[in-house]
Protein backbone atom coordinates (compact mmCIF):
# COMPACT_ATOMS: atom_id res chain seq x y z
CA UNK A 1 0.00 0.00 0.00
CA UNK A 2 2.92 2.31 1.16
CA UNK A 3 4.35 1.84 -2.38
CA UNK A 4 1.40 2.82 -4.15
CA UNK A 5 1.45 5.80 -2.09
CA UNK A 6 4.59 7.05 -2.76
CA UNK A 7 4.33 6.58 -6.49
CA UNK A 8 0.82 8.35 -6.31
CA UNK A 9 2.40 11.20 -4.40
CA UNK A 10 5.89 11.20 -6.86
CA UNK A 11 3.28 11.36 -10.03
CA UNK A 12 1.41 14.22 -8.44
CA UNK A 13 4.75 16.20 -7.88
CA UNK A 14 5.51 15.37 -11.01
CA UNK A 15 2.35 16.99 -12.38
CA UNK A 16 2.50 20.46 -10.26
CA UNK A 17 6.35 20.49 -11.26
CA UNK A 18 4.85 20.11 -15.27
CA UNK A 19 2.20 23.11 -14.56
CA UNK A 20 4.98 25.36 -13.27
CA UNK A 21 7.09 24.68 -16.30
CA UNK A 22 4.06 25.45 -18.17
CA UNK A 23 3.22 28.74 -16.66
CA UNK A 24 6.97 29.89 -16.89
CA UNK A 25 7.11 29.31 -20.57
CA UNK A 26 3.20 31.31 -20.75
CA UNK A 27 3.96 34.11 -17.96
CA UNK A 28 7.94 34.06 -16.95
CA UNK A 29 9.47 32.55 -14.40
CA UNK A 30 8.34 35.10 -11.88
CA UNK A 31 4.91 35.23 -13.26
CA UNK A 32 3.11 32.80 -11.49
CA UNK A 33 1.48 31.99 -7.98
CA UNK A 34 1.54 28.87 -5.93
CA UNK A 35 -2.54 29.60 -6.39
CA UNK A 36 -1.98 29.41 -10.29
CA UNK A 37 -0.20 25.87 -10.22
CA UNK A 38 -2.81 24.30 -7.79
CA UNK A 39 -5.23 25.47 -10.15
CA UNK A 40 -3.66 24.27 -13.26
CA UNK A 41 -3.57 20.70 -11.65
CA UNK A 42 -7.40 20.37 -10.04
CA UNK A 43 -6.15 21.53 -5.99
CA UNK A 44 -6.51 24.50 -3.92
CA UNK A 45 -3.08 26.23 -3.07
CA UNK A 46 -2.68 24.93 0.71
CA UNK A 47 -2.30 21.02 -0.91
CA UNK A 48 0.83 21.89 -2.81
CA UNK A 49 2.34 22.69 0.69
CA UNK A 50 1.99 18.46 1.07
CA UNK A 51 4.20 17.99 -1.88
CA UNK A 52 6.37 21.20 -1.59
CA UNK A 53 7.75 23.55 1.22
CA UNK A 54 6.87 26.76 -0.86
CA UNK A 55 7.83 28.60 -3.89
CA UNK A 56 11.35 28.27 -3.95
CA UNK A 57 10.99 24.59 -3.62
CA UNK A 58 9.42 24.48 -6.56
CA UNK A 59 11.91 26.31 -8.07
CA UNK A 60 14.67 24.05 -6.44
CA UNK A 61 13.14 20.85 -8.08
CA UNK A 62 12.52 22.72 -11.63
CA UNK A 63 16.48 23.80 -11.38
CA UNK A 64 17.33 19.90 -10.60
CA UNK A 65 15.06 18.66 -13.42
CA UNK A 66 16.77 21.23 -15.73
CA UNK A 67 20.23 20.32 -14.86
CA UNK A 68 18.84 16.39 -14.74
CA UNK A 69 17.67 17.16 -19.17
CA UNK A 70 21.24 18.55 -19.26
CA UNK A 71 22.70 15.90 -18.61
CA UNK A 72 20.96 13.64 -20.45
CA UNK A 73 21.77 15.82 -23.33
CA UNK A 74 25.44 15.59 -22.83
CA UNK A 75 25.53 12.25 -22.31
CA UNK A 76 24.62 11.57 -26.10
CA UNK A 77 27.64 13.20 -27.05
CA UNK A 78 30.94 11.60 -27.96
CA UNK A 79 33.48 13.71 -26.08
CA UNK A 80 36.69 12.37 -27.14
CA UNK A 81 38.02 12.95 -31.07
CA UNK A 82 39.36 16.03 -33.35
CA UNK A 83 38.70 19.38 -30.76
CA UNK A 84 36.66 20.92 -33.31
CA UNK A 85 34.49 18.42 -33.57
CA UNK A 86 34.33 17.82 -30.05
CA UNK A 87 33.65 21.08 -29.18
CA UNK A 88 31.17 21.65 -32.15
CA UNK A 89 28.88 18.97 -31.30
CA UNK A 90 29.06 20.02 -27.32
CA UNK A 91 28.33 24.17 -28.01
CA UNK A 92 25.73 23.58 -30.72
CA UNK A 93 24.00 20.65 -28.30
CA UNK A 94 24.17 23.10 -25.32
CA UNK A 95 23.25 26.57 -27.34
CA UNK A 96 20.11 24.65 -28.72
CA UNK A 97 19.23 23.13 -25.40
CA UNK A 98 19.57 26.99 -23.55
CA UNK A 99 17.05 28.20 -26.90
CA UNK A 100 14.97 25.42 -26.68
CA UNK A 101 13.30 26.74 -23.67
CA UNK A 102 14.07 30.12 -22.28
CA UNK A 103 12.63 29.85 -18.57
CA UNK A 104 15.05 27.08 -18.16
CA UNK A 105 17.97 28.28 -19.31
CA UNK A 106 17.23 31.59 -17.00
CA UNK A 107 16.50 29.23 -14.08
CA UNK A 108 20.09 27.33 -14.70
CA UNK A 109 22.09 30.32 -16.21
CA UNK A 110 20.61 33.67 -14.90
CA UNK A 111 19.63 35.26 -11.80
CA UNK A 112 16.32 36.50 -12.48
CA UNK A 113 14.70 35.13 -9.44
CA UNK A 114 15.63 37.37 -7.05
CA UNK A 115 16.60 35.49 -3.42
CA UNK A 116 16.35 31.84 -4.86
CA UNK A 117 19.22 29.67 -3.85
CA UNK A 118 19.27 25.96 -5.27
CA UNK A 119 19.68 23.62 -2.84
CA UNK A 120 22.98 21.45 -2.18
CA UNK A 121 21.71 18.86 -3.83
CA UNK A 122 20.32 20.34 -7.12
CA UNK A 123 23.59 22.39 -6.92
CA UNK A 124 25.39 19.10 -6.99
CA UNK A 125 23.56 18.50 -10.91
CA UNK A 126 25.24 21.95 -12.17
CA UNK A 127 28.84 21.05 -10.83
CA UNK A 128 28.69 17.83 -12.50
CA UNK A 129 28.26 19.58 -15.71
CA UNK A 130 31.04 21.54 -15.14
CA UNK A 131 33.23 18.73 -13.96
CA UNK A 132 32.27 17.40 -16.94
CA UNK A 133 33.67 20.23 -18.58
CA UNK A 134 36.61 20.18 -16.69
CA UNK A 135 37.37 16.47 -17.83
CA UNK A 136 36.35 17.01 -21.71
CA UNK A 137 38.70 20.35 -21.93
CA UNK A 138 41.59 18.25 -20.34
CA UNK A 139 41.19 15.50 -22.19
CA UNK A 140 41.65 18.33 -25.35
CA UNK A 141 44.37 19.16 -23.43
CA UNK A 142 42.62 22.49 -23.34
CA UNK A 143 42.54 22.98 -19.06
CA UNK A 144 44.42 26.28 -18.30
CA UNK A 145 43.49 28.79 -15.61
CA UNK A 146 40.37 31.19 -17.43
CA UNK A 147 39.12 28.48 -19.65
CA UNK A 148 36.21 27.29 -18.69
CA UNK A 149 35.16 30.40 -17.68
CA UNK A 150 35.50 32.04 -21.27
CA UNK A 151 34.30 28.55 -22.86
CA UNK A 152 31.16 29.00 -20.37
CA UNK A 153 30.60 32.68 -20.92
CA UNK A 154 30.84 32.54 -25.04
CA UNK A 155 27.91 30.15 -24.93
CA UNK A 156 25.56 31.31 -22.05
CA UNK A 157 26.24 34.83 -24.30
CA UNK A 158 25.56 33.55 -27.86
CA UNK A 159 22.53 31.67 -26.13
CA UNK A 160 21.34 34.51 -24.25
CA UNK A 161 21.21 36.89 -27.27
CA UNK A 162 19.32 34.39 -29.38
CA UNK A 163 16.35 33.81 -26.90
CA UNK A 164 16.32 37.82 -25.91
CA UNK A 165 16.49 39.09 -29.42
CA UNK A 166 15.81 36.29 -32.07
CA UNK A 167 13.41 34.30 -30.41
CA UNK A 168 12.60 31.29 -33.05
CA UNK A 169 15.30 32.58 -35.13
CA UNK A 170 19.08 32.03 -35.51
CA UNK A 171 20.92 35.23 -35.59
CA UNK A 172 23.26 33.76 -33.28
CA UNK A 173 22.54 30.34 -33.14
CA UNK A 174 24.58 30.20 -36.31
CA UNK A 175 27.84 31.89 -35.12
CA UNK A 176 28.39 28.85 -33.05
CA UNK A 177 30.56 27.20 -35.16
CA UNK A 178 32.89 30.69 -35.51
CA UNK A 179 32.91 31.04 -32.11
CA UNK A 180 34.16 27.08 -31.64
CA UNK A 181 37.24 28.22 -34.09
CA UNK A 182 37.73 31.78 -32.16
CA UNK A 183 38.15 29.68 -29.01
CA UNK A 184 40.26 26.99 -30.33
CA UNK A 185 42.71 29.35 -32.14
CA UNK A 186 42.47 32.06 -28.92
CA UNK A 187 43.55 28.72 -26.69
CA UNK A 188 45.65 26.69 -28.58
CA UNK A 189 47.94 29.83 -29.47
CA UNK A 190 48.16 30.12 -25.36
CA UNK A 191 49.39 26.17 -25.47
Amino acid sequence: MSDRRAQRHEATRQEILEAAWALARERGLTGWSLRDVAESVGMRAPSLYGYFDGKDAIYDAMFAQGYEQLLARLDELPTRGDPAEVLGRGAHAFVDFCVSDPPRHQLLFQRVIPGFEPSAESYALAREVLSRLHAILADLDLDRPGTVDLWTALLTGLASQQASNDPGGDRWTRLVDRAVDMFLASELTRA
